[in-house]
């Protein structure tokens, strides 16, 4: 089963459509959504190595763009929509443990929390929840998506075969891995 839905991803991750979503991915992502970006810019980039640069700017972009959804969510909307989100994660008191943070901490938590598997929308809604100021958050949120992303399409751009195969032979090994890093983000959450 899972060597047809990587056929199928891989399939469709190299189609004139994909950087489309990977943007709404990547967007959707930063505010609301629970997939990493990299779901599917890891098969883009292994399916197009010379677009790797290129995804990694659409990521980017894309994810800030969300991360400012997110942050007016938290900002202007936390009761009406933020609550629910952060409720359907149990993370009500991740949640308010952030906002202090910032308050703390400020452009730091971004900085960090946007390099882990910390799902970035708990960071986004915390930041507008926290009433952080929009100019800083947007700048270290571009420093940090970026770091991220063109890590990863550098390390695929320059190591790619290898990469790939690894992947195809040992994809149950590495869908365990990469959910348990999913897992763990979100568990580290309510410790960090």
């Amino acid at each position: 089963m899972l060597d047809r839905l990587y056929a199928h991803v891989r399939a469709h991750a190299a189609g004139p459509k994909a950087p489309f979503f990977l943007a709404v991915l990547a967007f959707s992502e930063a505010s609301f959504f629970p997939l990493p970006p990299e779901t599917l810019l890891i098969p883009m980039v292994l399916a197009n190595r010379a677009k790797a640069w290129r995804y990694a700017v659409i990521a980017t972009l894309a994810s800030v763009a969300g991360g400012v959804l997110g942050w007016y969510i938290g900002a202007f909307l936390l009761e009406v929509i933020a609550r629910p989100i952060v409720h359907f994660y149990h993370a009500d008191a991740t949640l308010a443990a952030l906002q202090q943070k910032f308050r703390e901490w400020g452009v730091w938590i971004i900085l960090i929390k946007g390099l882990t598997p910390v799902p970035y929308k708990f960071v986004t809604i915390a930041s507008g929840a926290a009433h952080f100021a929009l100019l800083p958050f947007i700048m270290a949120s571009l420093a940090t998506r970026a770091a991220r992303f063109f890590l990863v399409a550098g390390l695929l751009r320059r190591f790619g075969a290898p990469i790939e195969t690894f992947i195809e032979k040992r994809l149950p090994l590495v869908c365990g891995v990469f959910a348990v890093a999913l897992i763990s983000g979100i568990i580290a959450l309510a410790y960090l």
